[in-house]
């Protein structure tokens, strides 16, 4: 990476992040592909970093601990996506939070609700792009953002000397 400024490693950091979320959401409700529940996870880091970097902004204060935030959020963002690539490949048995069946529900009421209810599976991808699932993407974006990030902190450690 090039030699900018730490403002505008936290400016592309923001715009991604906010970017990838305009973009889950108009595939979700204008596109109307539903995510299953690892998708909305998914989501979460990017929502995390614009509230880091819009308090970074508005207050200025420990540069070097915001910038770890910001480390441990696309970590987290990595971790997530790599796990959810391992199921949707079927390496990986789902989890508890992708199980969509039902258990022990008594009454018909229930079970008529459940019916309603739109549960999506975290192995089946319906979305893709160029043949690559959001997972996919999320895994290179997330790896992309965390090596920005380590850029933001090696220019604040650097600052702090």
């Amino acid at each position: 990476m090039g030699n900018l400024k730490k403002e505008t490693y936290s400016k592309i950091l923001f715009l991604l992040s906010f970017t990838i979320l305009i973009a889950a959401y108009f595939i979700q409700y204008l596109l109307g592909y539903q995510p299953c529940s690892l998708c909305i996870i998914e989501r979460i880091p990017y929502a995390l970093a614009i509230t880091i970097l819009i308090l970074n902004y508005k207050f200025k204060k420990d540069q070097v601990f915001i910038s770890v935030l910001l480390l441990l959020v696309f970590g987290f963002s990595f971790l997530i996506s790599i796990y959810h690539f391992g199921i949707e490949q079927g390496f990986i048995d789902e989890a508890n939070v992708c199980a969509t069946g039902k258990s022990g529900l008594i009454k018909k009421e229930e079970i008529l609700r459940s019916l309603q209810e739109i549960n999506i599976n975290c192995k089946d991808v319906t979305f893709k792009v160029f043949g690559f699932s959001l997972t996919a993407y999320n895994i290179l974006i997330s790896i992309i953002m965390f090596l920005i990030s380590l850029k933001i902190y090696l220019i604040n450690n650097d600052n702090k000397k």
